[in-house]
């Protein structure tokens, strides 16, 4: 029987409506990228050992379908990590994912609703806005300054949408370590109130830590989860900044109640045992420490040669500087678009990524998102190329002031 095509097809869903038909192109190949969140591939590990292991010692369990809840040797590390940060831990309160945005797309699948809002900061990190808007919600933008999300903004804003009669917002979405994009650090106390702001409210945090321990210098501030006193606050972690982007190693501490809620939500039912197994014999081996220093001072030198060249190639711009993570949020002069910027930026073969891309809507308290930044990702690219990138930026910024 012939099947004639109709003119007319079902609709898409809502949630599948909202997506652009298109996917950006790839950088060319001669462009320095400033702009991707990549690792250095300088420093990602050796893993053959650890992979013959996974794939001879630990063969039934490696290439057979994995625990829904993750390998239990992984969750009984991350507890330990998690207990080294000061965050009262087991195995039962950690749920083993495909990196910190599979992490991310359950606990929205797990609160969110259509028309359900959330609090993020302005900026935020641009991923996680597609992500909570194939959820439908609205966002509520709170301020930044060069000490992180501003607690008191964020008190006002709920006490008004109360008087007001609206509803509680579901969660609030932050990275308070070294900040995507901002490249800031939240202070001890405004962690604390964070938590008690959400518990006052009967809110959840999303604590998006994946680069914790990709710092520089200063004091380690405590987790915002070490404040929780009653499942307030999810943590989302990745191996993916520290040791390898490509193996998908990520997870969510909550409850157990709530670890057995998101495990059913997983597409996958269990993330790749093999990955997982691999990670673990490295961290087993001890070489984590070591080559966590190494991470450190390479991305730390990196940072170091980024702002040097700022210094001397954009004097006018002014940044904070980040004490960690890959991260530096620029501001230029006001007259600069950096949307078209980064298209002046690509015609010198440096790629970008304009700060537009990190507001969820019109900036905080709805007065316009600021068109004159730009995040600038100083991990992936060798310090040669952090210079010659920062000199071909000015050349850039300078033909929009002429």
């Amino acid at each position: 029987m012939t099947v004639t095509a109709t003119a007319k097809k079902v609709a898409l869903s809502q949630r599948a409506a909202r997506l652009v038909p298109t996917m950006p192109p790839p950088e060319p190949a001669d462009v320095i990228s400033l702009g991707s969140g990549h690792g250095f591939p300088g420093v990602f590990p050796d893993l053959t050992e650890m992979a013959t292991v996974a794939l001879s010692q630990y063969r039934p369990e490696t290439l057979q379908y994995g625990p829904t809840l993750g390998l239990p040797d992984m969750r009984e590390w991350i507890a330990g990590y998690m207990r080294e940060n000061g965050v009262e831990t087991s195995a039962d309160n950690v749920l083993v994912v495909n990196g910190a945005k599979h992490g991310l797309d359950l606990i929205s699948r797990l609160l969110l609703d259509e028309g359900d809002t959330v609090i993020v900061t302005a900026p935020t990190y641009f991923t996680c806005i597609p992500i909570f808007k194939t959820f439908g919600v609205k966002f509520i933008e709170v301020s930044q300054d060069e000490h992180g999300l501003v607690v008191d903004e964020l008190e006002e804003t709920l006490q008004r949408r109360e008087r007001e009669g609206l509803p509680t917002p579901k969660l609030i979405y932050n990275v308070p370590d070294y900040h995507n994009p901002a490249g800031v650090t939240m202070p001890r106390d405004r962690r604390e109130r964070l938590v008690r702001i959400a518990e006052a409210h009967g809110m959840y945090v999303v604590e998006d830590s994946p680069y914790r321990r990709v710092r520089f210098e200063g004091e380690q501030e405590p987790m915002v989860k070490a404040f929780d006193r009653g499942d307030t606050v999810f943590v989302l972690g990745t191996f993916s900044k520290l040791v390898a982007p490509g193996m998908r190693v990520g997870w969510i501490v909550t409850s157990p109640e709530m670890v057995a809620r998101l495990a059913q939500l997983k597409s996958d039912l269990g993330s790749c045992p093999l990955t997982q197994r691999i990670i673990l014999e490295f961290c087993r081996a001890g070489l984590l420490e070591k080559h966590t220093k190494r991470v450190q001072d390479t991305y730390r030198r990196h940072r170091d040669t980024m702002i040097a060249a700022l210094r001397k190639e954009l004097p006018e711009a002014s940044f904070v500087v980040p004490h960690g993570g890959y991260y530096l949020w620029l501001t230029l002069p006001k007259h600069i678009d950096a949307d078209k910027l980064t298209e002046r930026a690509m015609a010198e073969k440096v790629g970008i990524i304009p700060g537009s891309k990190f507001y969820a809507g019109n900036g905080p308290k709805g007065l316009g998102a600021p068109k004159n930044n730009i995040r600038l990702c100083y991990s992936h690219a060798d310090p040669h190329e952090i210079e010659e990138a920062i000199h071909r930026l000015a050349r850039a910024v300078r033909s929009m002031s002429a």
